[in-house]
């Protein structure tokens, strides 16, 4: 699509909006000519403190126009937000005369949907207000609306619990048995990258020990680590060990209410692997099916069992950790409503305090993208998250966050659900950006928040592990911007 800015230069918003409710137009800065039939012209202009905004949408041929007008007021920071969404709600308004259903998270476009409600809870509205907010403000529709007042006020109370010099942890472990077929994520199968992972656990423990002396320094307290990837169960029982020997001596742990570490895939699960989390004090685990379906399992390129994963919840019950995850994809190739049904009954039955509803995104890079693969259709998948939220309800579970992705089939979302008292704070505190989350590992992600506010700041890790355990330099370097933040916040 043809996409022509008169009066601003608001490209990104314009473009998420576009990948938002035209998937699979791409943007093109070129002058719409005579004979163009998808094009889109945005027009801003302010007049004595109001921001007049125009939207001409033309789509095959058929044209729509809207008109949408904000008052500008406030710091920059909060004036340069007001423009981004008056030019997004215009670009939508003109969009929905072209769209069958309209998208159930409305204009919004990031990953976070009900960032603004938990915003809007923290500033002292009730979730009943924040809810009526998401639907007029960004048309949100009433189920997600709903959903995302909840979130939301699990996230500001989340806030309430933290300090401004408590952080998460997390390290990540881009190793697995395979390589599934709906990944993107810098993971690496086993029998293709066996002679890394010794020199990545040692060259991720230097960087651990680093870190945790540049957090004492600092003063900060760590209230959640979360060792993720990948599959960390894929290291042997030794290398796990090691890695959370090395938080555990680096890091002043005594204000650390949860450790989680993805077990996930059930092939990964042993005895001898349970026994080392235990006695390094985890206190969650995740056995991940994605589904409970042989031939869904076979299409995506697992090699387990539905019989593997009995046989790994009953080895992790016998280990007794307080809280157990398990994680569905609704939308997986081969995969029905019945079956994901299916699915979702199985892991209710099982009874662990945590369930995850993922929806299938179709991410570069993945298999799904490159092979042919017989997917579901969105309205299957609307049909599989509408069973799931009444029969998680009915078993006691209640939605504590939730995230989108791009290229999510239908543009739903992904829920983790618990029960009372289940709740991973940290995928909280990293969903709702409440508190800085200091990343080690390979692709690692270090996000610098300050509290209270919208100042973020971004560092990451080497992507691949080879180049991760040969630039050392590279991973020192970014702790070094995470102290700077620090010190520039607790002196500014």
């Amino acid at each position: 699509m043809k996409l022509v800015l008169n009066g601003h230069d608001q490209r990104y918003t314009v473009e998420q909006s576009l990948m938002n409710l035209f998937p699979g137009e791409l943007p093109v800065y070129e002058p719409v000519l005579p004979g163009d039939e998808t094009w889109a012209r945005i027009t801003c202009r302010e007049e004595e403190g109001r921001l007049l905004v125009t939207a001409d949408i033309s789509f095959h041929g058929r044209v729509n126009t809207a008109f949408h007008t904000a008052v500008l007021s406030g710091t920059d920071f909060a004036r340069e937000g007001q423009r981004r969404h008056a030019i997004g709600a215009c670009f939508y308004q003109a969009a929905l005369e072209f769209l069958a259903v309209p998208p159930p998270w409305g204009m919004l476009t990031g990953v976070r949907p009900d960032k603004p409600a938990a915003w809007a809870v923290m500033a002292g509205n009730t979730p009943a207000e924040a809810r009526k907010m998401l639907e007029e403000t960004y048309f949100v529709s009433p189920s997600r609306a709903a959903l995302a007042a909840e979130t939301g006020a699990m996230a500001a109370a989340a806030a309430a619990g933290l300090g401004p010099r408590d952080i998460a942890v997390y390290i990540g472990v881009p190793f697995c048995p395979t390589r599934c077929a709906y990944c993107s994520f810098v993971s690496q199968s086993v029998e293709k990258s066996f002679p890394l992972i010794a020199p990545y656990v040692d060259a991720l423990i230097r960087e651990i020990r680093a870190g945790g002396g540049l957090v004492r320094r600092l003063g900060l307290r760590v209230r959640a680590l979360y060792m993720g990837g990948g599959t960390p169960t894929t290291l042997t029982a030794d290398q796990l060990d090691r890695v959370l020997g090395a938080f555990q001596a680096s890091f002043d742990t005594s204000a650390c209410g949860e450790i989680t570490v993805e077990a996930g895939r059930p092939d990964t699960i042993t005895a001898e692997k349970l026994a080392v989390l235990k006695a390094r004090g985890v206190t969650r685990v995740s056995v991940n099916p994605q589904t409970m379906e042989e031939r869904v399992l076979r299409a995506i390129g697992r090699n387990h069992t539905p019989g593997d994963i009995d046989r790994a919840l009953a080895l992790t019950d016998k280990y007794g950790f307080p809280h157990v995850n398990m994680d569905l994809i609704a939308g997986l190739p081969e995969d029905t409503p019945e079956g994901f049904q299916r699915s979702l009954d199985a892991c209710l039955a099982y009874g662990t305090g945590n369930v995850t509803v993922h929806t299938l995104a179709l991410k570069k890079g993945s298999r799904l993208l490159t092979e042919r693969f017989s997917v579901p259709a969105p309205e299957a998948v609307e049909e599989m998250l509408n069973y799931a939220g009444p029969a998680l309800r009915a078993a006691g579970h209640r939605p504590y966050y939730l995230y989108r992705q791009k290229y999510m089939s239908g543009s739903f979302e992904n829920i983790g659900w618990c029960r009372p008292g289940a709740e991973c704070l940290y995928n909280v505190y990293i969903m709702s950006e409440l508190c800085s989350i200091l990343s080690f590992g390979a692709g690692g992600s270090t996000k610098m928040v300050q509290p209270g506010t919208n100042r973020i700041q971004r560092t990451f890790n080497a992507k691949y592990p080879k180049e991760y355990t040969e630039r050392p330099e590279k991973c020192l370097g970014n702790q070094q911007m995470f102290a700077a933040f620090y010190e520039d916040l607790f002196h500014a």
